[in-house]
């Protein structure tokens, strides 16, 4: 019998990790859109990383950060009991800052494109920054929240090197889809491999197909 617990964790993992970092990603995004600074390329550059760093080496360094003999991760399991690596909460924390740019980089697009008048009209008004961020910058830039929510969330989703290194193939605690198929191509299991495979390729294409879809129905509205 097929088991869905792999991708119920995925689902799982990539929810938490969507919502985290929406909500570091939108102040974060729109702060650096609209204020200038020296070491603004600098800043930028850091967020942007793992679009072209290898998930080896991400997920290595990550690994050296969260382990029990770094300072994090010593610091983290004296005091709270929680062991970063191995575990979920540590899939959670490599997964945000491996798929940081994912959620960042659209929203900043988004904010960049938005008209300066209106955010200048809000500030003449009266209105803080936060509410001004909140009720005027972001239902003027919909597509780009869509597409950094969904490609965030997909990415998150299909991820692999990253959550093999930090997670490793743990039961229900880390053994995402990603690293379902990957087992089951080393137990040589090719047929429960094409189904694991088949099913996130589905997931997959309909997640873009919603991006797409959706972004060109609100195109066509504001047009």
């Amino acid at each position: 019998m097929l088991d869905w617990t792999p991708f119920l964790l995925s689902f799982k993992l990539a929810l938490i990790s969507t919502g985290i970092l929406f909500c570091i990603c939108l102040p974060l995004s729109y702060a650096i859109a609209r204020t200038s600074f020296k070491l603004k390329p600098v800043v930028e550059a850091i967020i942007s990383l793992p679009l072209v760093l290898p998930p080896s080496v991400l997920g290595f360094y990550m690994l050296i950060m969260l382990s029990p003999y770094s300072f994090l991760g010593a610091f983290v399991e004296e005091y709270f009991g929680i062991r970063l690596v191995f575990n979920f909460t540590g899939l959670v924390i490599a997964s945000c800052i491996y798929s940081l740019p994912f959620m960042f980089q659209p929203l900043l697009a988004g904010f960049k494109t938005m008209p300066s008048s209106l955010v200048e009209a809000s500030y003449s008004l009266g209105k803080s920054r936060f509410k001004t961020m909140l009720f005027v910058a972001l239902p003027n830039i919909k597509p780009s929240l869509l597409t950094a929510s969904i490609v965030s969330f997909a990415h998150t989703l299909g991820e692999f090197g990253v959550v093999l290194m930090i997670g490793g193939s743990v039961g229900k605690e880390t053994k995402v889809a990603s690293i379902a198929i990957y087992d089951a191509v080393e137990l040589l299991d090719y047929h429960l491999a094409h189904i694991y495979s088949a099913i996130m390729l589905a997931i997959s294409f309909t997640v873009l197909f919603l991006v797409y879809f959706i972004n060109h129905k609100i195109s066509k509205n504001i047009v």
